[in-house]
């Protein structure tokens, strides 16, 4: 039987690229041939995140079971500074993503003789870049799905459209923005889930326009799922078994095969030979990394460490920032606050350490770090973690369940309202900020999620279950397995 060989299309933000990556590199340990598609433009960031760009010009090269593929994203440089920088990306990807994605496929399909490269076996994009499955069918090639979301929020967007079609959406004016309505208004009928305010449902509610882009791209993108043969999701089964019981009345072939950094921190645990390639030089950080803050959380005491990071789009304002900034300070403990760059307003070019407040630095010296950005996984299962202040990203969510790290959540963009909702009232591992927030209750809700024994239980429990599920017999290690054989079979969307 020739070799599997999948060809991986993420979403071009680094909340797809990195789950689709770790994806990536597990299924290569298990002899699957990957073909990596980035866009130009995120290939030039890779490189200048890197110094002088040798690590990024060396993945471009290849490694041995593993090539990178661009296309462009369809994208104008005069927009990237737009502060809807990622609603004109979405556009940009929907209107022009399917025919440079074609010669790359079109090209691989049928393998390279001589070249060691074999046929395409399937072609695998994240949620967000249904255009590609289009691709796959015209070509003849199987196809899967990489969730860049956990099952709960798929199912959510799913209902997006049913919402529309009850009279729930369009919001109906303005005031319904600010006058409880999202938070009373409660919606008990979606399958596999417990009643949810409709402003937890998603951010995509949150408009009065019948036409919006945001309402339509994700209604669509979450429905034309369906199109795949298979569906992938960074997520295990104790996690989420009532919402997957009820996807697969809908999807009959789901793989849970997270979280995708544990189970790859698994194989090196275990001594696994295959792990102990060069899976690890290969790297797509958009941003580069301050591994320097490991070296300081080496310096403090256990459980001590307040974390801080929004992720790679949340934008603050610089009233907010201070407000966050403030807090932590207000907790009395040492904290790692990262600031990207492009943090506050959207690239206004006075980012990290320069976007605080200089009274800020100087009263906190002696017990601040700040970065622009950091290898996340690693800090949050870092012996000093103590808490982890996050917008609630599936990624960042997954890293802190499977650290064991407490949270305190402030949802601010898309399943971040639903993945909060989740961890303060299902999992029990968090503390819900209000959307205004103030540095009093900041501190306040770490002291509390630090303090809790319960909160602290609960997140040592899920950090148990992500293990046992990643471990030889586990939910996730199981299905891994199962899904490096269904890849090898040329029929993956006849057998669905």
């Amino acid at each position: 039987m020739a070799r599997p060989h999948v060809v991986v299309v993420p979403y071009p933000g680094s909340g797809n690229i990195n789950p689709a990556l770790q994806l990536a590199k597990l299924l290569r340990r298990h002899g699957v041939f990957i073909a990596f598609v980035v866009t130009e433009h995120n290939l030039r960031r890779v490189r200048a995140a890197t110094a002088e760009g040798s690590a990024a010009a060396s993945v471009s090269g290849g490694r041995e079971g593993f090539r990178i593929e661009t296309i462009p994203d369809g994208l104008l440089d005069a927009d990237r500074d737009a502060q809807d920088y990622d609603v004109g990306l979405s556009k940009a990807t929907v209107r022009h993503g399917a025919a440079p994605l074609r010669e790359p496929v079109a090209r691989l399909r049928g393998g390279g003789s001589g070249s060691g490269v074999p046929p395409v076996t399937c072609v695998m994009p994240t949620s967000l870049m249904s255009f590609a499955l289009d691709v796959a069918r015209e070509l003849g090639v199987p196809s899967m799905v990489l969730l860049g979301f956990g099952a709960t929020a798929l199912m959510a967007q799913m209902r997006l459209r049913e919402l529309k079609d009850r009279g729930y959406l369009p919001l109906k004016d303005e005031s319904c923005l600010t006058n409880g309505h999202l938070e009373k208004t409660i919606i008990d009928w979606i399958p596999g889930m417990p009643p949810i305010s409709l402003g937890d449902v998603s951010s995509f509610v949150r408009t009065t326009d019948a036409d919006d882009f945001g309402l339509w791209f994700n209604i669509t993108e979450a429905n034309n799922c369906k199109n795949a043969g298979a569906l992938v999701i960074n997520t295990f089964e104790a996690l989420e078994p009532d919402v997957l019981t009820a996807l697969r009345a809908e999807y009959p072939r789901i793989y849970t095969v997270g979280p995708l950094g544990t189970m790859l921190r698994r194989g090196h645990d275990d001594g696994d030979e295959a792990a102990d390639d060069d899976d690890d030089s290969i790297d797509l950080s958009l941003w580069k990394q301050d591994t320097e803050c490991l070296a300081w959380l080496d310096a403090q005491d256990t459980g001590s460490i307040v974390y801080a990071n929004f992720g790679s789009l949340t934008v603050l304002t610089a009233a907010q920032l201070e407000e966050f900034a403030w807090g932590l300070a207000a907790t009395g403990r040492p904290f790692l606050l990262v600031v990207r760059d492009d943090l506050v307003g959207g690239g206004s070019g006075t980012g990290g350490v320069s976007a605080l407040p200089p009274e800020f630095l100087t009263e906190t010296a002696d017990r601040c770090r700040v970065a622009t950005w950091c290898p996340q996984e690693w800090v949050l299962r870092h012996r000093a973690m103590g808490c982890f202040v996050t917008h609630c990203g599936w990624n960042s969510a997954c890293e802190g369940l499977a650290a064991g790290v407490p949270m305190v959540c402030w949802p601010v963009f898309a399943d971040q309202f639903t993945i909060c909702k989740y961890a303060c009232e299902v999992w029990g591992v968090g503390l819900r900020l209000h959307a205004g927030v103030r540095r009093e209750q900041v501190a306040a809700h770490v002291g509390v999620a630090m303090e809790s024994g319960e909160i602290r239980r609960s997140a040592a429990r899920w950090k148990a279950e992500a293990e046992a599920a990643a471990c030889p017999g586990g939910s996730s290690y199981e299905n891994l397995l199962s899904l490096v054989r269904a890849l090898g079979v040329s029929s993956i969307d006849s057998e669905a």
